[in-house]
């Protein structure tokens, strides 16, 4: 069990990033990975939830395992990768551009925006401004340097 000062997961926005990567030290016992602040409270409050009530059972872990086997076959190392640098099917990008807020949701064969199918980001961007983006970069999903 955690030895460290509890804090409760309502005060973790009161936190500064550096208290919340001092507090994943403390409860992880390792360096926080590279992690915006909101991916990091998230999986803060995660392991602090977990550790007050109990992780996942030992049958829903079985089966969690049994499933990640069946897709991957066992190869520990594909496991711990995503086959696309896309995001996860369901997600909702949200962009503002001249005062105006759009929302596109992720498909798994492309993109849904203002009740259309596009085949990539850079399409809506075009759609958006009227001129030619690279979609990752105006929906926020690469770096500077196009690292995604």
């Amino acid at each position: 069990m955690e030895t460290t000062p509890r804090t409760p997961i309502v005060s973790l926005g009161n936190l500064s990033f550096a208290e919340l990567k001092d507090r994943w030290q403390s409860l992880f016992e390792v360096p926080p990975p590279v992690f915006n602040r909101r991916s990091l409270e998230a999986r803060l409050a995660y392991r602090l939830q977990e550790l007050e009530h109990g992780g996942l059972k030992p049958r829903s872990r079985k089966r969690l395992l049994s499933l990640a086997e069946e897709l991957d076959g066992g190869d520990y190392a594909k496991r711990r990768k995503r086959a696309d640098n896309k995001p996860i099917a369901g997600t909702r990008l949200i962009r503002e551009w001249r005062g105006v807020e759009y929302h596109v949701t992720v498909r798994r064969d492309g993109y849904e925006f203002n009740a259309k199918h596009y085949k990539s980001l850079s399409a809506i961007a075009f759609a958006i401004t009227g001129t030619r983006w690279n979609g990752w970069s105006f929906f926020g999903l690469s770096d500077s340097r196009g690292r995604r």
